[in-house]
């Protein structure tokens, strides 16, 4: 069994997998900056200064806290602005996404059609053309 997961780990798709969950997390962290840091700011300044971030209806009856880490601590709250905020990250990091699988499908599509050239370009063998040369000359003595 031991052998069977060191094969299993070694296969490339494997490994591949992993660095994608690696560099994806490190994304998504990149992604949440710029919407926390940069698009949201823009966005509550353009509606008015306010933050998405402390944007709550408190479900319990005791909840009055002014901010939402406050208000979780006095019950339940209903956290739409935090909402707000992750799907605008998923919007982005999904476009993003989008784009790079765009252009490598794109770029493979373009080296796909270079090397279709290049097969069309090339001329056959030496051999093969000989051997088409004496198939001609045979065809014509039989006919």
């Amino acid at each position: 069994m031991l052998n069977e997961f060191k094969a299993f780990i070694a296969r490339g798709n494997v490994m591949d997998l992993a660095v994608g969950v690696i560099i994806g997390g490190a994304f998504g962290g990149i992604v949440k900056s710029l919407v926390d840091d940069i698009i949201m700011p823009i966005v509550g300044a353009i509606f008015g200064g306010f933050d998405f971030s402390n944007y709550f209806i408190g479900l319990a009856s005791g909840v009055n806290a002014p901010t939402l880490a406050a208000a979780r601590a006095q019950g339940a709250v209903l956290a739409y602005g935090s909402f707000i905020t992750v799907l605008i990250n998923f919007l982005i990091l999904a476009w993003i996404i989008f784009l790079m699988v765009k252009g490598v499908n794109a770029l493979q599509t373009q080296v796909a059609r270079k090397e279709e050239k290049v097969a069309e370009a090339a001329p056959p063998p030496a051999d093969v053309q000989l051997l088409t040369e004496i198939r001609d000359l045979l065809a014509r003595r039989s006919a």
